[in-house]
């Protein structure tokens, strides 16, 4: 059978190793059958939307000035929409949010390569605290923008000394992502609180500012009592983007938006707001799916039901426990980040495979050693793959 490392090795550009798991779990299940497998390698939600984006649904077609409203709108989003995920950050927030700083996206991706083509010039710096989500390179990659990975402490919280030590004339922007993709991390208060009063320091002496983009798709995914503070008031160079993928369901539907302090557009006559919306019309995006944001606008205060994958997680916990796998406990999200038994993250995925359980190797997130596994699964495949991770962490551990 061939390897993980050598279907990397073979696979062309620098595609995603999260795609790359995937579209090998695909071909797993054609082999061998759906129940022979068990794959943790994609993110992609599986617990219904709440009950009340049904009804959502039957009211857009129902209610609609156009056949399903399919026309276009304006560039940065239907006008009522934009105002009702205004009010809805402004009390996620702490602090009042008007629609002209809202606008809405092709999901968080969307408003990421948005924000970056906005501001980004060639040779400009991006720091993120690695571990991180992959694609944060190809999204300022595109303009010419340089991503600077910066080492968290052991317990994948913030090291603000290794992001000063980075920060140079070029940086541009730091992207924090809490609750984390891959580690289930969530940064505390007075970590971004930190990072604010660096950020705004660092702005004291410049013309061109560098911002905090705080990247906040799994907001709603904190456990245990954990809370994930909110960014956008603690400087006026914060800017929030999210989405609805995780929180509602629906990763389909490329709903997200991107938010700014209004203290910043108030301080640079709204050029920035303004550039992002004319981005998002030049990119190609034109205007995020109308569909879609009306269904999101409605529901925008509900969540999918949270206590299933809470339940989840707990699962997962447990069958690494009994299997040995060291790992820390994801506060928020829906990932595990376990160290790979013997060390050789590549190797470790290599032996998974081999008992028919996909996950990804933390190469892939900038962190060797470790190995990822997405909990958007149901409890039955948890279950399953108790065996063989076991199996797996004593051939790492016998054969070294």
């Amino acid at each position: 059978m061939q390897t993980v490392t050598g279907y990397f090795q073979v696979a062309a550009g620098k595609s995603s190793f999260i795609r790359k798991m995937f579209e090998k779990g695909l071909e797993l299940k054609a082999q061998y059958g759906e129940d022979a497998v068990c794959d943790f390698s994609l993110g992609n939600p599986d617990v219904p939307p709440p009950l009340k984006a049904r009804a959502v649904l039957h009211e857009i077609a129902d209610n609609a000035v156009r056949p399903l409203g399919l026309g276009y709108c304006p560039n940065a989003g239907i006008p009522e929409v934009r105002q009702a995920i205004a009010g809805h950050l402004s009390a996620q927030q702490g602090m009042a949010i008007d629609a002209g700083n809202v606008v809405m996206t092709v999901g968080a991706a969307g408003a990421l390569v948005c924000f970056f083509r906005s501001v980004i010039e060639p040779g400009d710096e991006v720091i993120v605290p690695s571990p991180y989500f992959v694609e944060y390179g190809n999204y300022c990659g595109h303009f010419g923008g340089v991503l600077k990975p910066v080492a968290t402490n052991a317990d994948f919280s913030l090291d603000l000394g290794n992001i000063e030590r980075a920060l140079t004339p070029k940086t541009r922007a730091i992207i924090v992502n809490s609750p984390n993709n891959p580690t289930g991390t969530i940064y505390t208060e007075a970590q971004m609180a930190a990072l604010a009063a660096l950020v705004d320091k660092v702005n004291a002496t410049r013309e061109r500012p560098l911002f905090i983009l705080s990247d906040e798709p799994y907001r709603a995914f904190a456990y245990d009592g954990s809370k994930v503070p909110a960014v956008l008031k603690l400087s006026k160079f914060a800017v929030v983007l999210g989405s609805f993928s995780k929180t509602l369901s629906m990763a389909g539907e490329r709903i997200g938006y991107i938010a700014l302090n209004p203290a910043l557009s108030r301080l640079d006559g709204g050029t920035l707001a303004s550039t992002l919306i004319l981005v998002n019309r030049t990119l190609g995006f034109v205007n995020a799916p109308v569909i879609g944001q009306r269904l999101a606008a409605a529901i925008c205060n509900e969540t999918v039901d949270l206590a299933v994958y809470k339940r989840r997680r707990d699962l997962m916990a447990q069958v690494l426990t009994d299997a040995g796998i060291e790992f820390i406990m994801p506060k928020g999200a829906f990932y595990f980040f376990p160290k790979a038994p013997g060390g050789d993250d590549a190797r470790f995925v290599d032996l998974l495979l081999e008992e028919r359980i996909l996950a990804v190797p933390g190469s892939g997130f900038g962190r060797a050693g470790y190995f990822r596994l997405s909990c958007s699964v149901d409890e039955a495949i948890i279950a399953r793959s108790a065996p063989g991770f076991a199996r797996a962490a004593q051939k790492a551990l016998v054969h070294g």
